[in-house]
């Protein structure tokens, strides 16, 4: 069970959530894939983060020349 769907089963019972909210909550992370996830689709795989495009590599290939970049032959 996932902590979006335990968490809608107990939101008319306040106590409960509390209790739930302070054991169970999942931790803010501060380095990891999770991280920076693509600003453009929210994929975490494939993520580039040079220069701080942060653009998975398929969204990057629709941007880049929109960014400045070019493709070498």
């Amino acid at each position: 069970m996932t902590f979006e769907n335990a968490k809608k089963q107990i939101e008319n019972k306040p106590e409960k959530l509390a209790r739930f909210m302070k054991f169970n909550k999942p931790k803010e992370r501060k380095f990891g894939r999770s991280v920076n996830p693509c600003r453009n689709c929210g994929k975490t795989e494939g993520v580039i983060h040079k220069y701080g495009i942060n653009y998975c590599r398929q969204c990057f290939r629709e941007v880049a020349r929109s960014l400045g970049f070019e493709k070498f032959e």
